[in-house]
């Protein structure tokens, strides 16, 4: 079962719940990088854009870069617990809303979880 928004958020294989600890950071970040320019959502639909200069994030929202940096590292850290209902799940993580919206967009995501 595989539900993007409002109810829990699974993929049943096998019996076994698919979670992101099983993907590597080194597979994902091709992905992140692939869709850089491309728009995505927050969980609360708002709309943004980033771009990779480098081994982080740059996003912008409305027309404005916002003024935080969103690094592989943060990306990584957050893998480890997707997927989640919501982006306070990742209160720990730098730009949760924005975390959490790249790596449940269906673009980044495949069917990894």
């Amino acid at each position: 079962m595989f539900l993007f928004q409002g109810a829990i958020l699974a993929i049943e294989r096998s019996g076994v719940r698919q979670t992101a600890a099983m993907t590597n950071i080194d597979d994902v970040w091709p992905r992140i990088e692939r869709h850089a320019g491309a728009e995505f959502k927050t969980r609360t639909g708002l709309v943004f854009t980033y771009r990779v200069p480098g081994r982080f994030l740059r996003v912008t929202r409305d027309g404005r870069e916002i003024n935080r940096s969103l690094s592989r590292t943060n990306f990584a850290k957050a893998l480890e617990k997707m997927p989640t209902e919501r982006p306070s799940d990742l209160k720990d993580r730098q730009g949760s809303s924005y975390t959490w919206g790249t790596l449940m967009d269906p673009r980044i995501r495949l069917s990894d979880w």
